[in-house]
């Protein structure tokens, strides 16, 4: 398959392997890492409960592989609520300064309680602690309420190791749609997306106009 400089490729539209996709990401995330001066796994998680109402906030994307994008948090939170209601979610990476943006959405899965204790026990122990404490995205009426929570937590693990709270999980966004966006002048931007009806269907891909 023939490609253009970052990658993309340039041939028409049609069928392509599974794993050109996610090659594509892997590239381009290896290139953001040496690229980018904060967090190039940073990204934008959208999602909607019953009622349909989109919410997003910033997260970090942990694991990617050929099944697809993980990131952890309280199923407790706002996000977690709304994938109980709503399994499907989409997410942008913006690396600024390669002037490249990869979307994606699909169903969500949680990871296995496996992966998420050892992405649990690899964190520094003062965010195990906060990961006990923070009653995430519900209401705080003082600041202290929460650093009185940190002390008690602290206090009640202290000499042991922490574990995973049953509420912190993981989920991978399985991709349906897949798209790499690349800068171009005059605002001639290349725009190649993946896409399948299903997560362990075929890839077809082809072009968007910028």
């Amino acid at each position: 398959m023939s490609t253009s400089h970052d990658g993309l490729p340039e041939e028409p539209n049609g069928p392509v392997d599974e794993e050109v996709p996610f090659g594509l990401f892997q590239r381009w995330f290896e290139e953001a890492t040496a690229g980018e001066l904060n967090d190039p796994n940073a990204m934008a998680i959208a999602t909607a409960g019953a009622d349909g109402l989109p919410d997003v906030r910033m997260v970090l994307l942990k694991h990617h592989d050929s099944r697809g994008f993980v990131f952890f948090s309280n199923a407790a939170s706002a996000k977690g609520i709304e994938l109980a209601e709503n399994m499907q979610a989409s997410g942008v990476l913006h690396w600024k300064s390669l002037r490249r943006q990869v979307r994606f959405r699909g169903p969500v899965e949680c990871v296995t309680p496996e992966r998420a204790d050892a992405y649990f026990a690899s964190r520094a122990r003062d965010s195990r602690i906060g990961a006990w404490a923070s009653q995430q995205s519900r209401p705080l009426a003082a600041r202290k309420l929460l650093e009185d929570a940190v002390t008690a937590e602290t206090t009640r693990f202290d000499g042991q190791e922490v574990p995973r709270p049953p509420h912190w999980m993981g989920y991978r966004i399985r991709p349906t749609y897949l798209e790499f966006w690349s800068d171009r002048p005059f605002r001639l931007h290349d725009r190649v997306v993946f896409t399948r009806m299903v997560p362990e269907g075929p890839w077809e891909h082809g072009r968007l106009y910028p």
